[in-house]
């Protein structure tokens, strides 16, 4: 294959990269004590994508491996055809070579689907089991195995494996007019294993749909909150990382303003990094990203201050700066968009003990049960909360929903947590119709003055 690849890119016009890519995937879906999905495929495919001088892009797939030259023909066809506004240039990189593969442990392809049934079944019935408040629960599985070749008329080539075990849990209350909702879900780079003994967290999600049930609304107002690291990783990344991703900016001034390096966007302590390259079993870590630009570890806020900004080829090129890896594409049929990797808050030096100490009415809230942001305003709901009174955390308390302006949110950072931990869930994050597997990672966070909606 990759010698067809070479092949195809010989005496193209312009710049030209090929990405290869054959993946075999499962998903499954327990529910309510029945079977839900059953459903396995293997996908083979490819694209070509083509830059002329001049020209825009042009972009072709396929899934017959055969007639790639025509392929490579087509796309540079679709490229001469466009007529950009101004001329799109691409930054220099070195040319590199590059092998990726997976560390397996525990294979999930070597496991049956029925064995697989049987895991999900067994963490069902311990949903439907908890309480007879549970009125609607579901577990899902989902497995995948890629490989992906790429080559592009400048020299670089790589091959890239990749597996992904993602389980998923989820559990609905209900009494009375009340209903109350929890989930959650793990993941895995390695293995099979990550799927195995989790009974008695399944059973925490039960049981937590069901404590919501008699916990009390939390009252609104503006309050001291302490974030969880998921919360706060989740955070970060939805308010703060996407506004990083230099294709909002680049035409756009007032994002180019709001996003303008040397802003000031939170006390000293605070630091936020990007890495692609961290951790292997890490949802987010792709060590190369689909354009051939090796990942790296990005620093975008530095002592509080804005540093670095998220690029493929074409913005760092018209932005005069430096490349940093995360162009990705959902899969062979999409185009390589700019996309966050591990995205993280740097831990601080105090423990979540004495960040805790001297609130005398505060809120601990934990886990991201979904939002919003536009521009610099965002809307978050935690999973679930406790209220802290005197230095204590007290009572549950549901619907607390944070809302705000992020940058007067962040500089309102009080304490950050020595515990930092990166998330293990099973998240994807969308953009421009595509989903990629993304990190978080965060210690605890204080932040004052923090709006809270609730009754």
């Amino acid at each position: 294959m990759k010698d067809r690849i070479a092949e195809a890119l010989k005496g193209a016009e312009g710049y030209v990269e090929i990405r290869v890519q054959e993946k075999q995937s499962t998903s499954l879906v327990y529910r309510k004590g029945e079977t839900d999905k059953v459903a396995a495929s293997t996908d083979v495919g490819g694209c070509v994508r083509a830059l002329v001088p001049g020209g825009g892009w042009g972009f072709a797939t396929f899934n017959s491996l055969d007639g790639l030259k025509e392929r490579v023909k087509e796309a540079v066809a679709s490229s001469r055809a466009i007529e950009p506004e101004e001329e799109i240039a691409l930054a220099e990189v070195e040319p590199v070579q590059m092998e990726v593969r997976a560390n397996i442990e525990d294979d999930p392809r070597e496991h049956s689907i029925s064995e697989k049934m049987d895991v999900i079944a067994e963490y069902d019935a311990i949903i439907r089991g908890h309480d007879d408040r549970i009125i609607d629960n579901s577990v899902a599985y989902a497995d995948g195995f890629s490989t992906t070749m790429f080559a592009n008329t400048e020299s670089s080539s790589f091959l890239r494996e990749r597996l992904d075990v993602v389980l998923v849990a989820r559990a609905m209350g209900k009494q009375g007019d009340n209903v109350q909702s929890a989930h959650d879900s793990w993941a895995s780079r390695i293995g099979f294993g990550v799927v195995k003994d989790r009974a008695e967290n399944v059973l925490q999600i039960a049981k937590l749909a069901t404590d919501l049930l008699e916990a009390e609304r939390v009252e609104a107002g503006k309050y001291t909150v302490i974030l969880d690291p998921r919360l706060a990783g989740v955070f970060i990344h939805e308010a703060f990382g996407h506004l990083s991703e230099s294709d909002h900016i680049v035409d756009n001034p007032q994002a180019r303003e709001m996003m303008r390096l040397g802003r000031r966007f939170g006390p000293d302590e605070f630091n936020v990094f990007e890495d692609g390259t961290v951790k292997p079993d890490l949802r987010g870590t792709i060590d190369i990203d689909d354009e051939g630009v090796p990942a790296r570890r990005n620093e975008l806020i530095k002592d509080g201050i804005l540093v670095g900004r998220l690029h493929n080829r074409e913005t760092a090129a018209k932005m005069g700066e430096r490349v940093t890896g995360n162009a990705r594409a959902q899969d062979y049929a999409n185009i390589p968009i700019i996309r966050m990797t591990n995205t993280a808050i740097a831990p601080g030096d105090i423990s979540f003990e004495d960040m805790i100490a001297d609130v005398e009415k505060g809120i601990y809230c934990i886990d991201a049960y979904g939002g919003q942001t536009m521009m610099e305003n965002f809307s978050f709901s935690s999973g679930h909360a406790f209220m802290i009174r005197n230095g204590k955390i007290e009572e549950m308390v549901r619907d607390a929903v944070l809302q705000g302006n992020l940058f007067q949110t962040l500089m309102n950072i009080e304490a950050i947590g020595n515990d930092f931990s990166w998330g293990r869930s099973g998240g994807n994050c969308g953009k421009g119709g595509q989903g990629a597997p993304v990190g978080f990672g965060s210690p605890h966070i204080r932040i004052k003055d923090v709006i809270i909606g609730g009754k």
